[in-house]
Parts: structure tokens; C-alpha cells; sequence
């Protein structure tokens, strides 16, 4: 019961969850010649996808705990979840979608992009923690 208590704060990255799942298994116009894709948009993609994600998961976390408490045990949850929600992604990329390419740097960046998401919490909690001592 408490985890679906929890799941109602996490809106907004179950709709982003959505969003990165159908536009990363959808068919995309090629990227040779020119226009507005260049090399290295998808890496960059996945990078921001997975940023975005990691950040919205924190922020359920915040309102659903209330407070900006700093625990390990919610940065292992946020960082299995999204390692399953990029492995899934390569996954149905690989099996399902021969139009799209499953790459290991795609991954990698996903990794990349919550990690930085993870430092963004960290030092923004840092900040935060640190105001309330004056």
C-alpha cells in the first residue's frame, strides 16, 4: 500500500517514462544528408531523456518524503530503475524494431545522464542543507 501511496508522486516520470519509450521505439526520419539532426544526436538524446528522468524521479521522491533527505538507499532505486527503463529501451530496440539500432553507448550515455542527474540532487541538496545551518 505504501508503494502505491509513493507511485501517486512520481507522475510526471511515469509520463516521461511514456514519452522516451514511444520515441525511442518510434521510426525516425534518416539522419544522413542535411537537416536538423547531426552526429551524435542520439547519444546526446539518451543523455538528456535519462537526465530529465533521473531528475523527475527525485523530485517525486522530495514531495512524496517531504523533506530533501539525502539516502543512499533512494539513489541505488533511481539508478536500478533506470539501468532497467535503458536495458528495456536496447532491448525492444534490438528484438522488435529492426528500423532502430540497439548500441551499448546508447546505454552508456543513459548512464551518463543519470548520473548527472544524481549530482544535480546531491548538490542541490548540499545547498539546501547547508542554507538551514545559518
Amino acid at each position: 500500500m505504501k508503494f502505491i501511496k509513493e507511485l501517486r508522486y512520481q507522475g510526471w516520470a511515469i509520463a516521461w517514462t511514456v514519452f522516451i519509450l514511444i520515441l525511442c521505439c518510434i521510426k525516425m526520419p534518416a539522419s544522413e544528408g542535411p537537416g536538423f539532426f547531426f552526429e551524435g544526436f542520439d547519444k546526446m538524446t539518451h543523455l538528456g531523456f535519462f537526465y530529465v528522468l533521473s531528475v523527475l524521479l527525485f523530485y517525486g521522491r522530495i514531495n512524496s518524503s517531504r523533506s530533501y533527505s539525502f539516502r543512499n538507499l533512494t539513489i541505488l532505486k533511481i539508478i536500478v530503475f533506470t539501468a532497467g527503463v535503458g536495458g528495456a529501451i536496447e532491448f525492444l530496440q534490438y528484438a522488435f524494431f529492426p528500423y532502430r539500432s540497439a548500441e551499448w553507448w546508447d546505454f552508456a550515455c543513459d548512464m551518463i545522464g543519470v548520473g548527472m542527474g544524481i549530482f544535480s540532487y546531491i548538490l542541490l541538496h548540499k545547498t539546501a542543507y547547508n542554507e538551514k545551518k545559518y
